[in-house]
């Protein structure tokens, strides 16, 4: 089928020169030993899709597949599993910064202390807190929204979560409902957006997901004769992924800088909306199948070093994204909606040429797709 295009975009071009100040070499050694100590650790593939370099007359397009991580179907796990693990050390005074306490120990000391854990999803991050929590031995509290479907609901049990349904609410407002609880019941809050009083945790999400960037840098010069990536797309929900794209690769230092190109649903591009009114924005969204990217506003942590470093965002209409998910499968590469996001962007901005020569992508570029969903039911758009 025809993609019915909705394929907006907005440059900022002082990204070009922009560097994150930060500790990104030593955070992810850290978190990429810590992940390695975890059950059913696994290097996820990184794919080349040369066809589609040839066709876009690029060097190349390499996709990593974050399809399933910990036997689940996204990268959040990455970012979950630090983050509760230095939750849970915090609560109880330990010193985990390091990774040093295994978490077979950590979990039995969390216990005794009785520790419980509350958070709010539409679906993968819940899920990955859900695990983390049962890596531990610890209760856990899910809320969804009313619209999330059954069988993403029954996963999450499956993880040995309790699943609290709020019909008639988005995301975006369960976050004051489950902050509320967690303080009223003195259970551990776990988000991965950050907002005022809630910044810490966050962060830790950000500094989990290091371990799929460290893994693809290898990665990328392996597949390519020792060439390092030129171009990353990432798909952008509240932002915390993104965050962690372009703070990796415009890290102080760092020999090959890459640019970053965000891609949101048309329905839901709080990213593109905040960039274009120069500070972070809250916008009305609808329903998409990209539901991990629907999001009306910004983490508060992520958006300073979105507003600086992200050089282009893009937004697809759901048509695009099936589409490109369609050819991702051709591939024999399985994706979700969100996961497809990324090849939807790269074909969108090709198509145009003055941005395809703004964003210096040409037949020397090494681009990789961030590919953040497995394959999951939806409805197919019309």
């Amino acid at each position: 089928m025809a993609a019915t295009s909705a394929f907006a975009i907005h440059t900022n071009p002082a990204a070009r020169v922009w560097t994150h100040e930060g500790s990104r070499a030593k955070n992810e050694g850290t978190v990429l030993t810590f992940h390695t100590s975890l059950p059913d650790y696994n290097r996820t593939p990184l794919h080349s899709l040369e066809s589609v370099a040839q066709s876009l007359k690029l060097g190349h397009v390499l996709v990593k597949d974050e399809s399933s991580r910990f036997g689940l179907p996204s990268f959040k796990i990455l970012g979950a599993s630090w983050a509760v693990y230095r939750a849970v050390g915090w609560h109880l005074g330990l010193p985990v910064a390091e990774g040093q306490i295994a978490i077979a120990e950590l979990g039995a000391k969390a216990r005794r202390a009785e520790l419980e854990i509350v958070t709010a999803t539409e679906g993968n991050c819940g899920r990955a807190v859900a695990r983390m929590a049962r890596y531990m031995g610890l209760k856990a509290r899910v809320w969804v929204p009313g619209f999330m479907g059954e069988e993403t609901r029954a996963l999450i049990r499956s993880e040995g979560a309790e699943v609290v349904v709020k019909e008639d609410a988005s995301y975006d407002d369960l976050v004051p409902i489950v902050s509320e609880e967690a303080e009223d019941r003195d259970t551990i809050l776990i988000f991965d957006v950050g907002f005022e009083g809630y910044t810490d945790i966050p962060k830790y999400f950000v500094q989990g997901y290091g371990t799929m960037l460290a893994e693809a840098d290898q990665q990328v010069l392996q597949a390519t004769g020792q060439k390092a990536a030129t171009h990353a797309i990432v798909p952008c929900g509240a932002g915390s992924v993104a965050e962690s794209v372009t703070a990796h690769y415009k890290a102080p230092g760092r020999t090959s800088r890459a640019a970053i190109i965000a891609v949101e649903p048309t329905d839901a591009a709080c990213l593109q909306a905040s960039l274009k009114a120069g500070k972070s924005v809250t916008v009305q969204t609808r329903e998409t199948i990209m539901n991990g990217l629907n999001c009306g506003t910004l983490s508060t942590t992520a958006w300073p070093v979105l507003k600086d470093g992200i050089d282009a965002s893009v937004t697809i209409s759901d048509a695009e994204a099936h589409t490109s998910l369609q050819e991702l499968k051709a591939a024999s590469i399985t994706s979700g909606p969100c996961g497809a996001a990324a090849l939807a962007a790269l074909r969108s901005v090709c198509a145009d040429d003055k941005m395809r020569a703004t964003l210096g992508l040409d037949e020397h570029s090494v681009v990789v797709l961030y590919c953040t969903e497995g394959p999951r039911e939806y409805a197919i758009p019309r």
